[in-house]
């Protein structure tokens, strides 16, 4: 399995709707509104990084209000 931190930047006044959205899809783990640079985080798995690849694509940049993400694959040093 595969896990990454997506990083999410909304529309004004969105980002709750937009991880209230993301936290019903499969494979994703948590979503949720943050402060700070990033509106929304959301931590999401896939059997690989292609998947995870395809979920990002597909799925979650097609969410209304988002205007930009950043997945970070996590990793073990």
């Amino acid at each position: 399995m595969v896990q990454a931190y997506i990083l999410i930047q909304t529309e004004v006044g969105k980002a709750a709707a937009v991880a209230g959205e993301i936290a019903g899809s499969e494979g994703v783990i948590s979503a949720e509104d943050v402060t700070g640079p990033y509106d929304v985080i959301v931590r999401a798995e896939a059997e690989n990084v292609d998947l995870l690849g395809k979920m990002v694509v597909a799925r979650i940049q097609n969410v209304e209000g988002i205007t930009r993400t950043l997945t970070c694959p996590v990793v073990h040093l």
